[in-house]
C-alpha cells in the first residue's frame, strides 16, 4: 500500500462518498443501516488486517528457507507435518527435498530427476535401496551441481529411484559437507 497523502485523501473521499450514499438510500431504517454499516466496516477492517500481516501468515502456513550466505548457514523450519523442506537447484531446476538424516544418499523421485535433465529411460537400475516401504531399485547417476543459494557443489553421487515417490531426499553423503546440524526452536540449521 502507499503512503502517499494524495491516495491517502482519495480513499478518505471515496469513503465518504459512500457512506453518505448509504445513509441517504436508508435514513429510513436507520437501525438496520447502523446494522450493516457495522457488518460491512467489520468486513473492511478484516481485510485490512489480513493485508498487514499476510507475510507473517504465510510464514506460519507454509515456513521458507532461510541461507545467510555470508556465514554459511542455512536455517529450514519445521514444516506442519513435522519434517524439514529445503528448496535446491539440481542442475539448474528447483527441486524440493525432505531432509533426510536417515537416508544414506541423494535420491531423487523420476520426476524430478526429469526436470533436473537426467534422462531416466536410459538409466540402468542395477542398485538396490531398502526403504519402509520395502525394497525399490535405483540407477546412479552424477549431478552436475546442486545449489542452496550460493553455496554450490559439484558433481555429487546422487540415485534416481524407480519406484512411486512423493518427492526427493537429502541424504546423509550430502548433509555431511556441513559442519553441524543443529535442530532448536523448531529450526533445522545448517552449518558450513
Amino acid at each position: 500500500m502507499s503512503n502517499d497523502p494524495a491516495s491517502l485523501t482519495y480513499l478518505v473521499l471515496l469513503l465518504s462518498v459512500l457512506v453518505f450514499w448509504f445513509f441517504i438510500q436508508n435514513r429510513r431504517q436507520l437501525g438496520k443501516m447502523v446494522q450493516q454499516a457495522l457488518a460491512w466496516g467489520l468486513i473492511f477492517a478484516g481485510a485490512l488486517a489480513v493485508v498487514a500481516l499476510w507475510d507473517d501468515i504465510r510464514q506460519a502456513v507454509t515456513p521458507q528457507q532461510s541461507v545467510f550466505a555470508d556465514q554459511g548457514v542455512i536455517e529450514l523450519p519445521r514444516a506442519p507435518n513435522g519434517h524439514y523442506y529445503i528448496t535446491a537447484e539440481v542442475n539448474g531446476a528447483p527441486i524440493r527435498f525432505t531432509v533426510d538424516t536417515g537416508a544414506s544418499e541423494i535420491v531423487l523421485s523420476q520426476s524430478d530427476a526429469e526436470a533436473a535433465g537426467i534422462d531416466t529411460a536410459d538409466l540402468a537400475y542395477v542398485g538396490r535401496a531398502f526403504t519402509a516401504n520395502g525394497e525399490v531399485r535405483t540407477a546412479p547417476v552424477r549431478l552436475d551441481s546442486i545449489s542452496i543459494g550460493p553455496i554450490r557443489d559439484t558433481g555429487l553421487l546422487a540415485y534416481v529411484n524407480e519406484g512411486q515417490m512423493d518427492g526427493s531426499l537429502l541424504g546423509m553423503s550430502y548433509l555431511q559437507r556441513y559442519s553441524k546440524i543443529e535442530i532448536t526452536g523448531g529450526a533445522l540449521t545448517l552449518t558450513r
